[in-house]
């Protein structure tokens, strides 16, 4: 809802995300635990009543970042008398809770992400100059069990928290440190979840884990089975009317079990998209970095994946320059990439987190060298994400159709691989899964032609 239609009586409420899906679904419920206060979105910071910067302590500088907001955030403050709630929330919130409050007093609450569910009455103490303003304790299962069991959809596309937590401790990684151990949904929540969502016209869901795929939720109250693995949380969800599509992500090799590799085949539903980060190529690096797995054993996975679902794009996460990098190690992670061949990839600069243990290695890899592999690496991957969507050309694939596109006349949708596609249709058709032959390619997006939709094919 944009503020022009805000009614007058309505609060408003700006949710700046940063980071990853998680943080993204995680904004998505902080609207659903302020509706009943009044709250309503609005499209700017200037209109808001409460702005919440929901941030993420992965990236570079991100702190920084959200320091600096926070400066641009107070000066807004003061313009409206002091009126404006600002809240941090996420990761950095978990991480530098204390300072935040330190360093910018305009800063009215602090809460991590497992205590969203707190905000309402965090607004309420805040607002009556009581109580405590910093809610960064972590309970997970609090959370879930305080949230609203179902949500508003917002197109036909949704994601669906199933997990949170790492138990990993991957020696650059803060997430176990900001979000917890691994804890896992009741698969009975989750289904009461999909549900509405389906019945809101989501046909399309993405599950969403820290380690998605360590999943290990409550089975169905009326099974008294065991806890239930992610493989058969898909092929219930896959039973639920009006779901067509499922993904997953974030996943760890190590959680890759045959049950799951299964489903990628035996499941109509499941998209054949798998995002399978495995960071280096180099066993020594791999082992430093405390990942569980080697190359060999992650070229099993992809080979297992692939036997299963033939038409599965993969895609990865890789950080150059990790700190004892050789040219050698740098080189495997090139040679990976080539057995591989990853329809996308996502590739940084290693960057130390404080309070991780790689921050402290020695062997501190120079920026300029960095840099020239950052560019070899990702020169490799645009080269073969280009290829993979080329190889779309020609042939025709269906389409969930998102929304309208930039142009007139133009509608916008996903192909089961993750590609964006444009193409020339009526307004009318988001939320349906069309079919649209494809007659150009570029690095982020396909392009083609509506063919005919699913009803009429059928």
């Amino acid at each position: 809802m944009s503020s022009a239609e805000t009614p007058k009586t309505a609060k408003g409420v700006f949710i700046k995300t940063y980071g990853c899906q998680m943080n993204v679904y995680d904004s998505e419920r902080m609207r659903d635990v302020l509706r009943p206060l009044g709250y309503a979105p609005v499209d700017s910071p200037e209109n808001a009543d409460l702005v919440v910067l929901n941030t993420c302590h992965i990236r570079e500088k991100a702190t920084e970042k959200v320091y600096s907001e926070l400066g641009q955030l107070k000066r807004m403050k003061e313009g409206s008398g002091g009126k404006m709630t600002i809240a941090v929330a996420g990761c950095v919130a978990q991480a530098e809770g204390e300072e935040i409050m330190r360093r910018q007093p305009a800063v009215d609450l602090v809460l991590g992400p497992q205590a969203y569910h707190k905000l309402p009455e965090m607004i309420a103490r805040a607002s009556r100059a009581v109580g405590d303003r910093l809610e960064t304790e972590f309970d997970t299962l609090e959370k879930f069990d305080a949230l609203p069991k179902t949500r508003e959809a917002d197109g036909p596309t949704a994601f669906l928290s199933v997990q949170e937590g790492c138990d990993k401790f991957c020696t650059f990684c803060v997430v176990p440190y900001t979000r917890g151990a691994e804890l896992s949904r009741p698969v009975d929540d989750i289904t009461l979840e999909a549900r509405a969502l389906a019945a809101q016209g989501v046909r399309e869901i993405s599950l969403l884990g820290q380690n998605v795929n360590a999943f290990h939720g409550a089975s169905p109250a009326l099974t008294n089975e065991t806890d239930w693995t992610l493989g058969q949380l898909v092929r219930h969800l896959a039973k639920i009317g009006g779901i067509e599509r499922i993904r997953y992500t974030t996943s760890h090799p190590r959680d890759m079990d045959d049950d799951l590799i299964a489903a990628h085949g035996d499941t109509p539903q499941m998209q054949p998209f798998l995002h399978l980060p495995v960071q280096s190529g180099s066993d020594r690096i791999l082992k430093a970095m405390n990942r569980g797995h080697t190359a060999d054993e992650y070229r099993e996975i992809i080979r297992k994946v692939r036997a299963a679902q033939p038409d599965i794009a993969m895609a990865s996460d890789f950080i150059v320059g990790f700190p004892g990098e050789s040219d050698e190690d740098f080189e495997a992670t090139m040679q990976l990439v080539r057995d591989v061949n990853y329809a996308i990839a996502y590739s940084f600069k290693y960057s130390p987190r404080p309070g991780t243990p790689a921050a402290e290695m020695f062997g501190q890899v120079p920026e300029e060298v960095k840099d020239v592999r950052l560019q070899a690496l990702q020169k490799l991957l645009r080269e073969q994400q280009i290829a993979f969507n080329e190889s779309k050309i020609g042939q025709t694939v269906p389409v969930l159709v998102t929304g309208r596109g930039r142009r007139e006349g133009q509608a916008h949708g996903r192909s089961p691989w993750m590609q964006a596609v444009h193409f020339n249709g009526p307004e009318n058709l988001t939320g349906e899964i069309v079919d649209v032959k494809i007659t150009d390619a570029s690095l982020n997006s396909l392009s083609g032609d509506l063919v005919r939709t699913r009803e009429v094919a059928l």
